[in-house]
């Protein structure tokens, strides 16, 4: 079964939203100039708001990686998604590490694989790789669709959760298409930038879940 991330939260209600919609996953936004940006302290009162067995993910951009591990300690996350072009230099346990990627060609695809390969080489393999459009000064969040045919096949020997311009119209397309381990959606479950849409939320986890039986039984 394709996992789910609702990214983006800004609410404890939308945080529940997610979670009683069957989602897996919420992602908070730690990035100041993202329109979801959330403070420590209110991410406090989301990942309070989630009932048991739901993962809140921090997302961090540009921010040293023992910092983003005292946030996330201090806040209770399960994993932790950086933007970084090199491989940590320090350890994230007990959090999962997600480097999130943004991809436009072969040769995004080749920097994944050593990114991938060094951090294995130095005992810090990642626990996933989320793979993201590339839209020019912007990190996610933008709507705009990842290349699913370059994807297609693309394994680097751990999970890939597909990112980009998901929405629940294409879900099922894209899990066909790409076969990823999860997915990730922040705009296309909205009904404007940080505020997330119940009947949108909801539909696309069922079609997560129907894409999903479709491809992988």
């Amino acid at each position: 079964m394709v996992r789910i991330k609702i990214c983006g939260v800004t609410t404890p209600e939308a945080a529940r939203g997610a979670a009683e919609a069957g989602a897996d996953a919420v992602g908070l936004n730690f990035y100041p100039q993202s329109p979801r940006f959330v403070s420590p302290q209110q991410a406090a009162g989301i990942v309070r708001a989630l009932p048991a067995f739901i993962a809140p993910v921090g997302v961090f951009v540009g921010m040293q990686l023992r910092q983003v591990c005292a946030v996330a300690f201090q806040l209770g996350l399960r994993g932790v998604q950086t933007y970084d072009e090199q491989p940590p230099d320090d350890n994230t346990f007990p959090f999962a590490h997600v480097p999130a990627f943004r991809v436009k060609d072969r040769a995004g695809l080749d920097h994944v694989r050593r990114f991938v390969d060094t951090a294995r080489a130095l005992n810090r393999e990642p626990s996933a790789v989320l793979i993201d459009s590339h839209v020019p000064g912007q990190m996610g969040g933008t709507g705009h669709v990842a290349p699913w045919n370059l994807l297609k096949g693309f394994d680097v020997g751990v999970p890939i959760i597909l990112a980009g311009g998901l929405t629940p119209e294409n879900v099922a397309e894209a899990i066909a298409v790409v076969r990823p381990w999860g997915v990730d959606v922040a705009s296309g479950v909205e009904s404007s930038p940080g505020v997330k849409d119940p009947d949108k939320v909801a539909r696309f986890v069922k079609n997560v879940r129907t894409g999903s039986e479709s491809v992988f039984t």
